[in-house]
């Protein structure tokens, strides 16, 4: 066990699937996975294993911002041996090609977070994905005519922001599109040497200020998951 999951050795897989919310966990495991067992309510933070075409894998609500997914994420990796993490969520587009409900897989994140400040002083790391896992996606998708946009995207810490051209400046240099965890994970990943990549899900443009539902955030996203899922 660990401060944010109650699971006992063994019951989490060594990949994992790792949501922002813990209602999207919730739906991967319910929709997706089979012998399904719920091994953590602390925190309201739902984890899941399961099999999925016979292979054992894991969905872990990870929450919103680089500091909660690099909490979760460390304990999955020091506590429970978890060496692949799948960062499934949804983002903001920053592109006008790039609409409702496309899937962006990232290959490296940008941020404006100072998490890395004190590792790297005077100097910026740049937080990329795990090639190998960026390549069978990306091929996984060509040959399941799964249309994907991949590139750089931009991990914030700021979700409202003050001034509402923020972004423009981020699109101007190639930026796809906003979340908030990436390079966290991308960075904790180079650190101890697992495998990570994000497979997000455009849930609204600040382009078009277009939008999904609530629920449609939770629940409306096979084609991701099946991708994602296929990595394992």
């Amino acid at each position: 066990m660990s401060l944010h999951l109650e699971a006992k050795p063994g019951e989490i897989a060594p990949t994992v699937l790792l949501p922002g919310d813990p209602l999207r966990a919730k739906w991967i495991a319910e929709t997706f996975l089979e012998d399904v067992v719920c091994y953590n309510k602390v925190r309201g933070m739902l984890g899941y294993t399961g099999q999925y075409k016979g292979k054992r894998v894991s969905v872990q609500g990870g929450g919103m911002g680089i500091p909660s997914n690099l909490i979760y994420s460390y304990e999955l990796i020091h506590s429970y041996g978890v060496n692949r993490i799948l960062r499934v969520g949804t983002a903001g587009s920053y592109q006008p090609y790039i609409k409702l409900r496309d899937i962006v897989v990232a290959m490296s994140a940008s941020t404006d977070s100072n998490f890395n400040a004190n590792r790297f002083p005077n100097a910026t790391f740049a937080p990329t994905a795990s090639f190998e896992l960026f390549e069978k996606a990306i091929r996984y998708a060509r040959e399941h005519d799964i249309p994907v946009k991949a590139g750089n995207i931009l991990s914030t810490d700021i979700f409202y922001d003050d001034n509402p051209k923020y972004y423009q400046q981020w699109a101007a240099y190639g930026v796809l599109c906003a979340e908030m965890e990436t390079a966290g994970l991308y960075t904790l990943a180079a650190k101890y040497g697992i495998e990570a990549l994000t497979v997000l899900t455009i849930s609204d443009s600040l382009v078009t200020k277009d939008e999904l539902s609530q629920q449609e955030r939770e629940e409306a996203l096979p084609e991701m998951v099946t991708l994602v899922l296929s990595l394992i």
